[in-house]
């Protein structure tokens, strides 16, 4: 297979392919799936090898100081599609630091590789680790299970806000909003990821003023609310001291979440706070991701790539993108692929049949586990050990209440968080209006009727149908003229 190609490889890169493994599932090998396209004069199968060789133990050239074992750890070539430019590599995963470390296998399969020559495009579509390895990892700890439980919320999306304007509210002007959506209905509020301890908006003034705000709507509502607040930091121990400042200010556990801008704050971040803060949400929001995920970037990893290394270092949830439903590029395939691939025990990725369990996929109780999980039902709680808890998909992104039912179509269920921003804010009425019409498009889907024929006696939802579809109108005409 492929001789004519094989036949082209010097003694370096021969020793980064084998078509013929046996059993690559067998546990030893993390496999990955690129899309490549080769740069200078080299083919596909030269370009491949030299990225398996850069990507785990090797250089440009054999060196002289390889030993037998240390070639045993070489990534391996083991399979390629000519027709779409698809490269299958094999990662020994002994390879990789011990202890759960998820930014040190991220800095071999798409560290130096996505910058050398050899190569015009490289971009990973899907990653499969096999479960000797999942076991390493640490998983999610506080799951969108807890978060239900905690708020009493079943059978239905969290319906969550991001305040808005982004940036430029006092701490009282945020607090405000926040008691506004939350008396509205709605059930979790987020910082936007830039938020941080500017000086019109002190941190710990607004850490306060959230508590106060979330205590009165709770009082006003009966109903528990959740805040996530973004701890990104210049370093560590500023860090530490936001979420304890968060911990020590009188929330009710559960009442609030720890968010952290994974792609810029850094995967070591992100697992600090999985292993240092187990029982709270832990938010990875994923600013900068496009830099390496938007379809039209030859260079890079996909959304999904990206969400299962979140799930793989404990995230609770991660931005998993609208489908196209809403502002930002993605589509079905991508993110609806990302979404159901970090929250299920079994899932179809872009390349991979991907099962979570850490026991094999065909003992008897993964396979009542992955019935239960389809059917949604918690799974391990009290059997944590058989597998890695699921990884929320958090939606954001233009949606507003007339986009809720589609977005839920595509997504096929109801397990996510849905944070609309000015999808609340910029109803006519203002922000609780914006927060009851999308507590009212909600149980319309619940209750199966349309949202036209539910805002007949619902004027908030009637309002926000009016606005939007206007809006999307005024939107298109622009468009047409532009």
């Amino acid at each position: 297979m492929h001789e004519d190609l094989f036949n082209t490889l010097n003694p370096h890169q021969k020793a980064y392919i084998n078509f013929e493994i046996p059993n690559v599932k067998n546990g030893e090998y993390m496999l990955c799936a690129f899309h490549l396209r080769p740069g200078g004069d080299l083919n596909i199968l030269q370009a491949a090898c030299e990225t398996a060789a850069e990507s785990s133990t090797g250089t440009n050239f054999l060196v002289n100081t390889e030993t037998p074992f240390a070639r045993e750890m070489n990534a391996l070539v083991y399979k390629l599609d000519l027709e779409k430019s698809l490269v299958w590599i094999a990662y020994p995963w002994r390879l990789f630091d011990r202890g759960g470390n998820v930014q040190n296998i991220l800095t071999y399969i798409v560290g130096n590789v996505l910058g050398m020559k050899e190569v015009s495009a490289i971009k990973l579509l899907d990653v499969w680790f096999p479960p000797a390895m999942l076991e390493q990892y640490d998983g999610p700890s506080y799951t969108l299970d807890d978060m239900r439980k905690y708020l009493d919320v079943y059978d239905r999306p969290i319906l969550g806000t991001i305040i808005k304007p982004k940036m430029g509210l006092t701490s009282a002007e945020y607090a405000e909003a926040c008691y506004d959506f939350w008396v509205g209905g709605g059930d979790f509020v987020k910082n936007d990821e830039p938020q941080a301890n500017q000086d019109f908006c002190p941190y710990d003034k607004m850490v306060k003023h959230v508590k106060e705000a979330m205590d009165k709507a709770v009082k006003e509502t009966g109903h528990k609310k959740v805040h996530s607040f973004n701890v990104s930091a210049a370093d560590y121990d500023t860090m530490i001291e936001r979420c304890e400042m968060i911990v020590n200010a009188g929330f009710e556990k559960g009442s609030y979440a720890f968010l952290i801008d994974g792609t810029t704050a850094g995967w070591m971040a992100v697992q600090t706070l999985r292993r240092k803060y187990p029982d709270v949400f832990l938010h990875f929001h994923r600013a900068g991701h496009g830099a390496y995920t938007r379809p039209e970037n030859p260079i890079g990893f996909s959304v999904l790539v990206l969400s299962k290394f979140a799930r793989l270092a404990g995230a609770s949830g991660i931005h998993t993108g609208t489908a196209g439903v809403g502002k930002m590029a993605g589509t079905p395939t991508e993110d609806i692929t990302a979404a159901t691939g970090i929250l299920k025990l079994v899932s179809e990725g872009h390349i991979f049949h991907q099962s979570w369990s850490t026991v094999p996929e065909k003992d008897l109780d993964v396979v009542k586990l992955a019935q239960e999980d389809e059917a949604h039902h918690v799974i391990l709680e009290d059997d944590s050990w058989r597998g890695l808890k699921k990884c929320t998909p958090i939606i954001s992104g233009g949606l507003n209440p007339t986009l809720l039912k589609p977005f839920i179509d595509l997504m096929g269920g109801v397990d996510f968080i849905t944070t609309m921003g000015a999808g609340c804010h910029a109803h006519p009425k203002g922000t609780q209006a914006g927060a009851k019409a999308l507590v009212q498009a909600c149980e319309a889907y619940q209750k199966g009727i349309s949202i036209e024929e539910y805002s007949k006696d619902r004027p908030e939802l009637a309002e926000a149908i009016e606005f939007f579809t206007k809006k999307k109108h005024v939107d298109n005409l622009k468009k047409e003229f532009s």
